[in-house]
């Protein structure tokens, strides 16, 4: 099958969309330079073995080599940012992900922005190393627009073609190429006035996430130190018709978008001049769940005469969200690294997650799930995967702290 498009990074986003791609008939390739992640083997990434299985056989090819994006009418840039220790996204696998295309970059192809990056990207970051590269101008000579990515894994009602996509172009006539590709994609497109209002929607989704996840963490806090089933209140509260969208609390915030402030961006020579507070104090609650967890699982501990130290402790559910096997910035892992600080004895099951890996050491995974939480001191339910019949756990469990309030009420101690 001749190749149409070139889906450059085969992550998060990469695959999800050449799966919608090849799924609508279109030829596509996929490129990494990772020869690893070329292969497609790893095996907590966003497609199962089974759909990874269904997309080689419908066509979908991979590869390291550059040249092949030479020959495809369209790009779209995958690439991952993830958030460094300096709160700022990391720009550098999209930066050689554009320096390789622009290699290649042929007159009339549209390259299109699906990287999480800030207000700006496209225009002042992108657009550059693709000109330099390749010789050629954006808006004349090729079509440059952005389209972030909105991807849900595990969501089994929005899918890639009943998501719409948000498009903003260089120019208008940049727009209209994009949105005639993703047209084939999608049951509906939305055009932004352009690229920096399409980066700045993707930036009000996810800061719009992880705020309202820290109000609930904070309150979360507050109800349990004040003897309110915050459970409850949240049921109460979702009953309104309008103004109240119910999210829920949890260990922490995973996921590959990460809260942004564009006050942290690497690459403006300038600067808002004002952060987002909000974000930060988001960014401050949510970083507190993973020792405040900690510190309800010691004090379960010691109110059943059990100390951290030497307590076997089972957690359940050690990927970012139920029902995937996607770990990126689960808050299992700070969890486990502290209760193995504090002298605990862990022990895990997922049954997405065959092997983990804390502070460079294997974690024994349990196979009996009933006998474990049975033998276990404490068993900590981190995510409510679907197999688990939690009305059972709580059963079997001597002591078990669900931190997603998914067990039966009065079933389970509570976050």
């Amino acid at each position: 099958m001749p190749a149409d498009l070139a889906v450059i990074g085969l992550g998060h986003l990469g695959l999800p969309l050449a799966q919608a791609a090849t799924a609508a008939g279109i030829g596509t390739i996929g490129y990494d330079p990772d020869p690893h992640t070329a292969a497609l083997s790893g095996a907590d990434g966003p497609l199962s073995a089974t759909e990874l299985r269904r997309l080689l056989s419908a066509g979908f090819r991979t590869t390291t080599d550059p040249t092949t994006l030479g020959r495809v009418r369209t790009a779209v840039l995958c690439a991952p940012t993830p958030l460094g220790e300096d709160r700022a996204l990391d720009l550098t696998a999209l930066a050689d992900a554009a320096r390789t295309l622009a290699a290649q970059l042929r007159p009339h192809t549209t390259v299109i922005l699906e990287s999480t990056a800030y207000p700006g990207t496209t225009e002042e970051f992108l657009r550059p190393l693709l000109e330099e590269g390749s010789g050629l101008t954006a808006g004349r000579d090729f079509h440059l627009a952005c389209s972030p990515g909105r991807h849900d894994p595990g969501n089994r009602t929005h899918r890639y073609a009943n998501t719409p996509k948000v498009i903003g172009g260089l120019t208008p006539a940049c727009t209209e190429a994009a949105a005639a590709f993703y047209g084939r994609l999608t049951d509906k497109v939305v055009r932004a006035r352009g690229p920096r209002e399409a980066e700045t929607a993707k930036l009000l989704e996810t800061n719009y996430r992880h705020i309202n996840i820290a109000l609930m963490n904070e309150m979360a806090v507050f109800c349990h130190e004040s003897g309110v089933d915050l459970w409850d209140v949240i049921r109460c509260a979702e009953t309104k018709p309008f103004g109240f969208q119910s999210f829920r609390p949890g260990p922490g915030v995973g996921g590959h978008a990460a809260p942004i402030d564009p006050h942290y961006s690497p690459h403006k020579g300038r600067s808002p001049g004002h952060p987002l507070r909000m974000v930060e104090l988001a960014h401050e609650v949510n970083d507190r769940m993973p020792r405040y967890v900690i510190q309800r699982c010691a004090t379960l501990l010691n109110e059943h005469g059990k100390s951290a130290r030497g307590a076997r402790v089972l957690l359940l559910g050690v990927t970012y969200k139920p029902d995937i096997a996607d770990q990126a910035g689960s808050p299992s892992r700070e969890i486990a690294s502290r209760l193995t600080e504090l002298g605990a004895h862990l022990t895990y099951h997922d049954p997405y997650v065959p092997h983990w890996t804390v502070l460079g050491r294997p974690v024994p995974r349990a196979d009996s799930l009933y006998e474990a939480a049975a033998a276990a001191d404490l068993t900590v339910l981190l995510q409510p995967h679907r197999t688990y019949d939690l009305q059972g756990l709580a059963v079997k469990a001597q002591l078990l702290l669900d931190t997603r309030g998914a067990t039966p009420s009065g079933a389970a101690h509570r976050l």
